[in-house]
This record gives C-alpha cells, sequence and structure tokens, in this order.
C-alpha cells in the first residue's frame, strides 16, 4: 500500500485497483518468500448435474456451501502434499499447516472443519471405494486447533491470497470482469507452487477442475485457456493413490 503512494487507501482489495496498482502487487507478491496455489473451475460442467451419492454423503454440508467445501478440500490435497513433503526434506519428519479462512458471508466453518473431520474418518483403512484417484488430503499435516478465520482487513497476510486469485480470475473470466487479462496471473510465476518432486506447476499449484476436455465439450475460447496453457496444460501433475488408501 505503501508502494502504490496512495495515502487515503485503508485497505486493499485487488478487484479496486487500477491495473498499473494490480501490476505492482502482483510483482510485489512475486518477491515473497511464499508458496501459491489456485484452483480454477469450469462450473459449465456442473449444469444439470446430480450425483445422489455425493449428495448423501455431503448432507451435513448446508446447500449453498458444499460447492466452496469440496473446491477447498482439492486446494488442501495439494497444499498438505507440498508441506509433507517439504517438511520431510528440511526437518525430517512432517509438520502442520495453519489454515487461516478469510471470513464470507454464509459460511460457517465449524461445518466445514466437520467435513474434513468426515472425510478423514472414512478415509481410516481404506475401506471407502476411491473416487478421487488423483490426489487426497495428508491430514497428518492437520489439526482442528490450528484453524482460525479473520476478516480481510484483520490480517496483512489475507492479502496474498486475495491477489493470487483475482489475477486468475481476471485471466479466465469474460462475464465478471472489463477486460480478460493474463499478465497479472503470469507475473506470479515464481510464486506458484510445483510438485517437490516432479516440478510441476499444472495441476498442482495452478488446478483445473474437472480437466481440459469439459474446456473443449463447451467451446471455451482459446484466449480463457491461455494461462493455462501458460503453466504446463494439457500435461498436469496427478497422484495416485494406492489402495487402500484415503479417499
Amino acid at each position: 500500500m505503501a508502494a502504490m503512494n496512495s495515502p487515503q487507501m485503508q485497505d486493499l482489495h485487488f478487484t479496486s485497483l487500477t491495473d498499473n496498482r494490480k501490476t505492482l502487487a502482483c510483482a510485489m507478491l512475486a518477491e515473497k518468500h511464499v508458496k501459491l496455489f489456485t484452483i480454477i473451475s469450469n462450473k459449465q460442467n456442473l449444469q444439470g448435474y446430480r450425483n445422489p451419492f455425493a449428495a448423501q454423503m455431503t448432507a451435513l454440508l448446508p446447500q449453498d456451501n458444499w460447492f466452496y467445501c469440496w473446491m477447498t478440500r482439492v486446494l488442501l490435497e495439494r497444499v498438505t502434499d507440498f508441506v509433507a513433503k517439504n517438511s520431510e526434506r528440511k526437518f525430517g519428519d512432517v509438520r502442520r499447516v495453519k489454515l487461516v479462512y478469510s471470513e464470507r458471508g454464509g459460511l460457517r466453518y465449524s461445518q466445514m472443519h466437520a467435513y474434513y473431520e468426515w472425510i478423514n474418518m472414512k478415509s481410516v483403512g481404506g475401506k471407502v471405494p476411491l473416487f478421487l484417484p488423483w490426489g487426497y488430503v495428508d491430514f497428518r499435516c492437520l489439526h482442528r486447533d490450528l484453524l482460525s478465520v479473520y476478516q480481510h482487513k484483520e490480517l496483512p497476510a489475507l492479502k496474498m491470497p486475495d491477489i493470487t486469485s483475482s489475477a486468475f480470475f481476471r485471466a479466465v473470466d469474460v462475464l465478471d470482469v472489463p477486460q480478460r487479462d493474463a499478465s497479472f496471473a503470469k507475473l506470479l510465476k515464481p510464486r506458484i507452487a510445483a510438485d517437490p518432486i516432479s516440478r510441476m506447476i499444472a495441476g498442482y499449484g495452478v488446478k483445473l477442475m474437472p480437466n481440459m476436455r469439459t474446456l473443449d465439450k463447451y467451446r471455451v475460447p482459446s484466449e480463457q485457456r491461455e494461462i493455462l496453457r501458460y503453466y504446463g496444460y494439457p500435461q498436469q501433475w496427478w497422484q495416485r493413490v494406492v489402495e487402500p488408501g484415503p479417499v
């Protein structure tokens, strides 16, 4: 905020910045000692879709929260995988993640935590069919006492995920942004997480849901795929789960 030379600025929200200041924010974030992850969802895939089994299993969640919980789960699969591999390499054992959520209206985080606990419980012993054979949450990295919620303005660190998610949103959306622009998300490349072993970013630090084939099915224009190609798609990281294993 100081670098933007705006004394009247009280808070930083990426979407309200001018393009010059968005560029500055991304360039400065790219200099920080952080790892960034983002999940991009092609929601056209959900139109008219219903999975009775999934509906039954997520009955504990409010109807307007299940998608947010699901996408957070996919994000945590990658975050916990990175932390587990990186901490084992650095310290010889698996360390834990402190999860800090930016508060959003209508979401009860106690239920999100209950969702994680449910996944963990069902994972024990590999007794549940593996519906996600390409990744899983490493629950060794999670603990219920390390989850907290803050308002965006209360915690400076929450500016980083705001910049990251908004930069990628600007790169792919054509409905709610004045003009699609992938340059901001490209500036973040030095800090986008890559799998510590394969060094792949596509499918790891940048994850498209569900896959590139759906973009063909719904005729998503080439310019909206630019940022995905930039980060390595159509090839992507995936991690096969060996049975028995987590769901």
